[in-house]
């Protein structure tokens, strides 16, 4: 799924007015007959030429096993242009949609702009708990309402260039925080006001290197059970911010680090920092293997874990989760044969292992996990155990999606650099705006 965690909060905020302007009807009061020939029309996000033929691949697919329902498949399409639609319903409204951005799951089952799939899942007799892990079950529904399922995941981990690894004299990828700033340290170079290679961009504008996806390695809680922000109350996020500001400083200071980071190159390009050889190591999801490999870097790509801070060192081989979900718009009058078509995409494991396959995603249910019919570089696996690993974890649903990330996000920006003189105190006031933004959104 290429895209940037700064792209997804930015849609997070456009659909700001989902929950008071849509619709849709909250219920999933199907009528229509399962066995009339229909055409659904699904919206997607995929639009590079090859995920677009491998998404219609899987809906010729569908369309074999289905011989009465045919599908328009839609690309390219935005959470602001799917909120839009949703809004005014009508003939052009899409019958079953997927969205890249987890965040907005929230909106999309509070406003009732997805259908309630629970009354479907039921008569299917799926088995939610056995089919999908705990973390893709968490973002695709929000206060008990199950609005989504998984469509495919993604998983973040650790990206290296071996052999700058080997020069630097280091045997192997690190598995805990302190290990991480040693190599860090060792495989940056100066070069004058600025470097020859930066062992890594420790910054919150270095492309997947935001808070959400950093503090997730200290298993955060981002809401207490009265669902008011843990931010200043849970540790895990005093001890990401510290230890982040600190390696801030040990590669050189934010203005250096910032400057530096100015030349890079565009994060879905040729030209990205990892594959130049300007950075050493990098955060990313399971898509960045692939792309190295178009790009043709001129070494050899390491791939790891993400690590752990110290005190949890048993739990190293856990991540970051997310991925696309997918839904039935409630505005659709053939909401029977858009489940065919959700329920296919999301739990037929043939068809799930064949998008992993040419999408080069996670397989997002245990058993298209295991199945022998992947064909993935063998360095993929990591993102697989990743993706299996007990202890990794994801960003809850809010009520106004993404938007507590964004006010953390913003934070981070101010914090490492060095505008927030007592870090404890600046987590509890954006800790009271995160609560503040999610009482006017209720």
């Amino acid at each position: 799924m290429n895209r940037t965690a700064a792209g997804a909060l930015a849609s997070a905020a456009v659909i700001a007015l989902l929950t008071s302007a849509c619709t849709g009807s909250a219920g999933s009061a199907a009528s229509d007959d399962p066995n009339a020939r229909v055409t659904l029309t699904f919206w997607h996000g995929w639009s590079a030429p090859a995920e677009v033929k491998a998404v219609d691949a899987g809906i010729e697919r569908f369309e074999a096993a289905h011989p009465h329902i045919t599908v328009k498949a839609v690309p390219n399409v935005t959470d602001d242009k799917i909120q839009q639609a949703l809004r005014a319903g009508g003939s052009h409204a899409p019958d079953v949609v997927s969205s890249f951005t987890t965040d907005n799951v929230g909106k999309f089952c509070s406003s009732g702009a997805f259908a309630d799939l629970a009354p479907f899942i039921e008569k299917s007799g799926i088995d939610l708990e056995k089919t999908f892990a705990k973390p893709r079950l968490d973002y695709t529904r929000f206060e008990g309402r199950r609005c989504a399922l998984p469509l495919l995941g993604d998983a973040y981990g650790l990206y290296y260039n071996r052999d700058a690894f080997r020069k630097a004299g280091i045997a192997a990828p690190p598995k805990t925080w302190s290990e991480f700033d040693e190599a860090a340290v060792k495989l940056t170079k100066p070069k004058g006001d600025s470097y020859e290679q930066l062992g890594f961009m420790p910054t919150f504008h270095g492309y997947e290197s935001t808070p959400g996806h950093l503090v997730a390695q200290w298993s955060p809680t981002y809401f207490d059970k009265d669902g008011r922000s843990g931010i200043a109350t849970d540790p895990a996020f005093a001890a990401m911010f510290t230890w982040q500001k600190n390696l801030v400083d040990k590669l050189g200071g934010f203005a250096k680090l910032e400057r530096y980071r100015n030349t890079f190159g565009d994060e879905w390009g040729a030209k990205h920092p990892f594959h130049t050889g300007q950075v050493a190591m990098q955060l990313d999801g399971e898509w960045r293997l692939g792309m190295a490999t178009d790009a043709k870097v001129p070494f050899e790509v390491g791939v790891a874990p993400l690590p752990v801070p110290d005190e949890q060192a048993g739990d190293y081989g856990k991540g970051y989760l997310s991925g696309t979900i997918v839904g039935i718009a409630s505005t659709s009058r053939k909401q029977n044969a858009a489940w065919e078509l959700v329920k296919y995409l999301t739990t037929d494991t043939d068809a799930v292992v064949g998008l992993a396959n040419e999408l080069r995603n996670v397989p997002s249910t245990h058993a298209a996990l295991a199945s022998p019919k992947l064909r993935l570089d063998p360095r993929f696996r990591t993102f697989l155990d990743i993706a299996r690993h007990p202890k990794s974890n994801t960003t809850p649903a809010s009520v106004n999606g993404g938007a507590y990330q964004v006010t953390l996000q913003e934070f981070g920006y101010l914090h490492e650099a060095g505008k927030v003189p007592d870090l404890k105190a600046g987590l509890r006031r954006t800790a009271e705006q995160i609560d503040t933004d999610i009482e006017k959104a209720k």
